[in-house]
């Protein structure tokens, strides 16, 4: 059975980056009936935290994206660490090193003013006929993965193709440090093995990690899983991806209200693609995906790009589900809707014209408060001409039936009986009822904002917009 996981480290949120591993390495598992495993990488414990953990779980529950066990904590398997490393060392395929921290930078500043390039250089490594110093009192001792000194490891990388690295390009590294804690080669190695993961679904960044991974499996004696590396995401630009490119927590999308389903489709098609598809569903993309159509190439994030599928989504979403969404962000502006219009009945209204949630729920707050008109703009729109036609408009409102076909009518009659254009009259007249000159259509905003406030609101606003002629 094929088995996937994602392995975050609970260090900072879920970013773009992180999401479309856990997405590639979830779908492969899915499409295949396999099975996808969560794991928190919580070794490093003075940068995790309880709350990005939660962020990172968050992230992935709102993406839609399920596993089937775990989470497991690293922490919590120290001991199985502890017990492979002692196995190791008892197998003389590792041994304890007693450098000290000023010893390595020393090493290395060294091999860097030669113009080499900085690695350990093996003074604890034991081999024969070389005579090892006596442990200094005191220290306590890290283990180093013995690296074979010969040879090469090739692995075919499912997505980058056969890749070959000798052994002499590597160095004795770390696998347990001297509190007890494995470091991240070895304790993934050791994780990957006992949880039985067949596809290591992974960013490139980790492309120079395999190789020793690789090793260290050889050395136990384990099974070496297929290795895919994900090219990184880059910003619209070419360069790397940073917050001022979108490259923000999975979960501001979700406050900047963007649907899940539109970030999701949105990720799966950075790197990867289905022909000419440019919008498709959760199961479409499990059913398509494979790892030969991953690009070898970095994808490049736009934003415009998302934006734009999101209002795509938002289009094809229920009124229902749209209010539910809006009414939080509504909330948190202090918007009071009781006494307006249901939110659901603005929903078809409004959705046509925003890309996000949030530019939703902007366009709901002039049903719920009337702004009174900037004298300027009042100035600008409405036209001596006019005046006599909002006389009119007063006194048949009233009296003209309350839907849009009637409301159309009366303002086309209105306009055509003053000589004016449509233009003349509805902008002005969304002014005075809204405040702003951007609203859908006069006669469709109307019948949603009903009679009565209609009215109100004309009375309220119009005497100062005439004082202004």
């Amino acid at each position: 059975m094929i088995r996937t996981r994602f392995a975050p480290s609970p260090t900072g949120y879920l970013h773009i980056g992180g999401a479309r591993t856990a997405l590639f390495s979830w779908a492969y598992a899915r499409k295949h009936g396999g099975q996808f495993v969560l794991r928190i990488e919580d070794t490093d414990q003075e940068r995790s935290t309880q709350a990005s953990e939660q962020a990172i779980l968050d992230g992935l529950k709102w993406l839609g994206i399920d596993w089937d066990e775990g989470p497991f904590y690293q922490m919590e398997r120290l001991e199985r660490y502890k017990t492979v490393a002692e196995q190791l060392l008892a197998e003389g395929k590792a041994y304890y090193c007693y450098a000290s921290k000023d010893e390595l930078d020393a090493m290395r500043e060294g091999q860097r003013a030669r113009g080499e390039k900085p690695r350990y250089d093996g003074r604890w490594r034991p081999e024969d006929g070389k005579e090892l110093p006596e442990p200094p009192a005191g220290v306590t001792p890290v283990i180093r993965f013995k690296t074979p000194g010969t040879g090469e490891i090739t692995f075919n990388d499912l997505i980058k193709g056969p890749i070959t690295v000798a052994n002499s390009e590597l160095d004795d590294l770390v696998i347990m440090r001297g509190d007890g804690v494995p470091t991240y080669n070895f304790g993934v190695v050791i994780d990957d093995w006992d949880m039985g993961i067949t596809h290591c679904i992974r960013g490139d960044d980790h492309v120079n990690n395999t190789p020793r991974q690789i090793n260290i499996l050889h050395a136990l004696a384990a099974p070496v899983p297929f290795y895919a590396h994900v090219p990184m995401i880059l910003g619209h630009d070419g360069e790397r991806l940073s917050k001022r490119h979108g490259a923000v927590s999975v979960l501001q999308y979700q406050e900047d209200g963007y649907l899940p389903e539109a970030l999701m489709n949105y990720l799966s098609r950075l790197g990867w693609g289905h022909g000419d598809a440019e919008k498709f569903s959760s199961a479409e993309f499990v059913e398509w995906f494979d790892l030969a159509g991953v690009s070898h190439a970095p994808a490049r994030f736009n934003q415009e790009k998302l934006a734009w599928l999101n209002q795509q989504y938002l289009k094809e979403t229920d009124a229902a589900r749209l209010a539910d969404l809006v009414r939080p962000f509504l909330a948190s502006a202090a918007v009071d809707t009781t006494g307006g219009p249901d939110l659901a009945t603005l929903m078809p209204l409004l959705k046509e014209r925003v890309s996000t949630v949030e530019e939703l729920a902007d366009a709901a707050h002039i049903f719920y408060h009337h702004t009174l008109p900037a004298e300027a703009e009042v100035k600008a729109k409405l036209e001596p001409a006019a005046v006599t036609a909002f006389e009119q408009l007063r006194a048949a409102l009233p009296e003209t039936a309350w839907e849009t076909a009637a409301l159309n009518a009366l303002f086309k009659d209105t306009a055509k009986a003053n000589g004016l254009k449509m233009g003349q009259i509805g902008i002005p007249l969304r002014l005075v009822l809204f405040g702003t000159a951007q609203t859908p259509s006069i006669d469709a905003t109307l019948a949603i904002l009903g009679r009565e406030e209609t009215l109100r609101r004309f009375d309220a606003a119009w005497p100062q917009a005439r004082a202004l002629i």
